[in-house]
This record gives C-alpha cells, structure tokens and sequence, in this order.
C-alpha cells in the first residue's frame, strides 16, 4: 500500500504555564522537546511545519509559522497549519509529548479521513483540510475545545501505546521519564 503524504506540524504556541519555562526548550535525552518531536515528524512525513507564536521569540533550530491569533489554544495551530500545508492531512504534535514515534504518527495520518485521534482525546491528532470550514467557523465564534469539534467531523479512534502518549506538563515530570 503506497504510504500518504503527509504534513508533520509542531504545535509550540502553548504557554508552558504550569511547566514554568517554554516546554519546546525542555531537555530530554539530549535534545530540547522541539528538537525530538521535529525530527520525528521528519522520519513520518513528507513535509513539516512549526505552528506558533513568533513573538514568543524561541530559539529554535528551525522557523516558527506565525499562527497569526493572539489566543493562545491548539484549534489556532491546526487551523494555521492546515492552511499552509502542501498535503490533505496534517498530523499535529504537541511539542510535550516526548516519547512519540513516527510510527505513532503515522498510524493516526494512515487512519484519518476527516480526523484520527488515538483513545485519550484530541491530540496529537490528524486533521484533513477538508475540515477548516468546520474548524474555521468554530474559531471565529470562540468555540475552541477540540473535543466539541470532532463530534462534527468523521473522527477515527486509533488505539495507541499509552506509555508514548505521555505528556509532560511540569518539571516533576520530566525528571520521572
């Protein structure tokens, strides 16, 4: 079965407030969470994008796409990134999941026809662009919670490894990995 393309996007807009410093520059393993999550979207897709917010000034080695809203929610970094990507599927990774893998990535970009999110909610996700009516229309009305919108869209559930969905959301927990 030929493999399809697909669209890796790095979520890095978030506010990091309970972690206390930006997670993207969190370390594990030897490389910052950006870097671990890019390169994994780098085996697993054709094509790859960082959503945030440029003002956030991260140094990062590799270039922000400005998401152009000051609200600080992953409905704008989905939004922003099915619109600048070359592909119809777009896989979006939070960048404080630091034991995903391409294979993770994949699964969830091989599942999807309107969405694919595995069994514990939202993200990280595969959205097609055939969505960003949907996904557009909830932004401009502040309706911003994920989960509401995939009861409009054809959602598939991937069951995955819960052990790589791990998401690290305050230094004690990075230090437990």
């Amino acid at each position: 079965m030929a493999h399809r393309q697909l669209t890796g996007v790095l979520l890095v807009g978030g506010a990091s407030r309970r972690f206390g410093s930006p997670k993207a520059l969190a370390r594990f393993n030897g490389k910052t969470f950006a870097e671990q999550a890019w390169g994994v979207l780098g085996t697993a897709c054709a094509e790859r994008l960082a959503c945030g917010k440029a003002a956030d000034g991260l140094q990062l080695p590799f270039a922000i796409h400005d998401d152009g809203d000051d609200l600080r929610a992953p409905l704008v970094g989905i939004v922003a990134g099915l619109r600048a990507a070359r592909t119809d599927v777009c896989v979006f990774l939070p960048v404080d999941l630091p034991l995903v893998t391409p294979q993770l990535v994949r699964a969830l970009g091989e599942a999807c026809e309107e969405a694919a999110v595995p069994q514990t909610g939202p993200l990280p996700g595969a959205y097609a662009r055939s969505t960003l009516d949907v996904l557009e229309r909830r932004l401009a009305a502040g309706e911003l919670a994920l989960r509401e919108a995939l009861a409009e869209l054809a959602t598939a559930t991937v069951e995955l490894d819960p052990a790589e969905l791990l998401n690290v959301n305050a230094p004690e927990e990075l230090a437990t990995l």
